[in-house]
């Protein structure tokens, strides 16, 4: 059952990051982007800090991962 909200998560942390991104992309991406944001964002709250508590928590920290994701990938396939 985790790993089902686990996707849920990313698909919805990925929506809105490729939201306030002005970002095309489909579920699938959606999904990529959230999950891969979680690892990101985790990492980056970690180095300075802070950890991500409850299901806001990781989904706030999901959709600042997936924004770096999206930011880094514009950087380097620009």
């Amino acid at each position: 059952m985790g790993l089902i909200w686990g996707l849920i998560l990313g698909a919805i942390a990925g929506l809105i990051a490729s939201k306030l991104m002005n970002e095309n992309s489909g579920l699938i991406k959606n999904i990529l982007l959230g999950v891969g944001g979680g690892f990101v964002g985790g990492l980056v709250f970690k180095l300075i800090g802070f950890a991500a508590t409850g299901l806001i928590g990781s989904l706030i920290v999901s959709i600042v991962g997936a924004c770096i994701c999206i930011w880094a990938g514009r950087k380097l396939f620009k």
